[in-house]
């Protein structure tokens, strides 16, 4: 019914709300990339009362016949969520959840910067001269920093001495920025879990990074999943069916939230260590014939089942504490 291109700022999604509402009542808006680009786009009419629905990207065999312009692919949003084939209710991203994801991106981001700091120190130190070498050998990552933090190196740049020392000292003191920006970030990340979702922390086995995790696979708002398996098939851990002919059997799913997967099967090794009923039911299962692979699995979608009300008990409870307030 037409085309048209709007600033991506409040006032732009105001205009585009009212230019589409100028058509008639506007049921539902595709939108394409609600998790980033699309993310402000997508708060906005959510908050306007506008039914919102997660738009993929155009196939490429259809984009190599119909050509790529943003005309087009707004056209192909819009038949996306007319036809139903949109029918993905994204995260709203407004909420506490939102907030944990930010501080743990921030955090991730620190722990890889970390690590590369700590290789490219040890690098220095086993390329650095023989006398520099000698004076941080067989010392433990902290000795070493700590030691490294404290030199004094003299001299100038055109000395490879001096200029490795130099670079050593600079990295411990990045390390130990970084080191102490993980603690900062561990510290509110905690509290923001523990407030969000206190019923969460408290299942035997989920910490408050775990925790981090499975709630931003489920969002903000955990409800837009129907079911248990819902989020079970989220986070990767739905049997996928593999049978043909005579033979029955199911594959590992390689689809889904790879960190969620990653964060029931943290679950599930806690439990396997330090729980008696887990440890029974993996003897169990495996003398019916399952693989321990075959096992984790089950363990995994027997604990995101688990875990799934209470995502969903704790974020609303925290919701409807925000109304009351």
């Amino acid at each position: 019914m037409g085309v048209e291109s709007f600033p991506t700022t409040t006032t732009g999604y105001r205009d585009l709300l009212e230019w589409m509402s100028s058509f008639g009542p506007v049921s539902r808006v595709g939108v394409e990339g609600t998790g980033s680009w699309g993310a402000g786009l997508s708060r906005f009419l959510n908050a306007a009362g506008v039914s919102v629905v997660e738009v993929c990207r155009p196939d490429r065999q259809a984009r190599r016949f119909n050509g790529k312009s943003d005309p087009v692919d707004a056209e192909a949003a819009a038949l996306a969520a007319l036809s139903g084939r949109a029918s993905v209710i994204p995260k709203s991203g407004d909420g506490p959840v939102e907030a944990i994801r930010m501080l743990t991106r921030c955090r991730d981001s620190a722990v890889k910067a970390k690590l590369a700091c700590w290789n490219q120190l040890l690098s220095v130190v086993d390329s650095a001269p023989d006398d520099v070498r000698d004076r941080f050998r067989d010392l433990t990552e902290r000795a070493l920093v700590g030691k490294a933090r404290r030199c004094r190196p003299g001299g100038d740049f055109s000395d490879p001495g001096f200029a490795s020392l130099f670079t050593i000292r600079e990295l411990a003191r990045r390390w130990l920025y970084l080191d102490a920006q993980i603690a900062e970030l561990d510290e509110h990340l905690e509290v923001a879990v523990c407030r969000a979702a206190p019923n969460l922390v408290s299942v035997f086995g989920v910490g408050a990074h775990t925790a981090a995790v499975l709630l931003m696979c489920a969002g903000d708002n955990p409800d837009r999943l129907h079911s248990s398996a819902a989020f079970a098939a989220l986070c990767g851990v739905t049997p996928v069916q593999a049978s043909s002919g005579k033979t029955v059997r199911h594959r590992l799913n390689r689809g889904g939230n790879r960190d969620a997967n990653s964060a029931l099967w943290r679950v599930a090794m806690t439990r396997l260590s330090h729980d008696q009923r887990t440890k029974a039911y993996m003897a169990r299962r495996t003398g019916e014939g399952l693989s321990k692979r075959e096992v984790m699995r089950c363990l995994k979608r027997a604990i995101a089942r688990e875990v799934y009300p209470i995502i969903v008990a704790d974020l609303n409870h925290h919701q409807a504490a925000d109304i009351a307030a």
